[in-house]
């Protein structure tokens, strides 16, 4: 429990075994559930989530959205914060994001990763692809964001009874967002983090995934 909230941490994980080590083990003590959504991994990531204390769940249909929902449906406490598996996103400053969220008395919380101080963290074709996205999300739907594609947020849990997500691929991560945006009655805010290098190997295609989320967005956009 931090600051009167209880806090569960939603970490989607694909082949992570090298990097889950690392983030559950800079888990603040005060996070009361950690929930691992094992997606199909072929390695010991479930194992070793299990071995450091936290819950294990498995969302055999790969797919981002497809474990975040099934990892959202088994949280219980007052906020979600969610990572990747893979010790990019600093678990460590969750204090500092919620202090944040606190201040500005938002209910959605978006971790940017910009700028990029670690060059080793982020390619070039995947800052470049990233900054289309948001450019383009950003005109479509009216609003000022920094970090589309960024998958370290905390929010409220009964916000998600306000929003609808269906997105079962890496979409999600946009799809959070502009729902959010788009309902009147959730407040949402970016802040900036340290983004690192991550363990393990790269999941994203660049291209593949570039011109699906693009799609995405001009069909949610247009035909809700």
């Amino acid at each position: 429990m931090y600051k009167g909230l209880s806090v569960t941490v939603v970490i989607p994980c694909l082949n992570e075994e090298s990097g889950i080590k690392a983030v559950l083990g800079a888990a603040p003590d005060w996070v009361d559930q950690v929930i691992v959504v094992d997606n199909g991994s072929t390695d010991r990531t479930a194992d070793v989530a299990r071995e450091l204390g936290a819950i294990v769940v498995s969302e055999d249909l790969r797919g981002y959205g497809r474990a975040y929902m099934r990892g959202f449906k088994h949280a219980e406490t007052d906020i979600i914060c969610t990572l990747d598996g893979d010790h990019s996103y600093p678990i460590h400053d969750l204090g500092r994001l919620i202090d944040v969220f606190l201040e500005y008395k938002v209910d959605f919380l978006s971790a940017c990763r910009f700028p990029i101080l670690n060059q080793e963290s982020m390619s070039f074709k995947h800052w470049i692809g990233n900054k289309i996205l948001s450019f383009v999300m950003a005109i479509l739907f009216k609003f000022p964001i920094e970090d589309s594609q960024s998958g370290m947020w905390v929010f409220r849990r009964q916000i998600l009874e306000k929003i609808n997500l269906t997105s079962p691929g890496m979409a999600f991560s946009e799809e959070i967002k502009i729902e959010v945006i788009r309902n009147p009655d959730v407040r949402f805010k970016e802040e900036h983090i340290k983004y690192s290098a991550r363990k393990g190997e790269i999941k994203l295609q660049p291209y593949r995934d570039g011109i699906r989320n693009i799609a995405f967005l001009f069909r949610k956009r247009f035909l809700g």
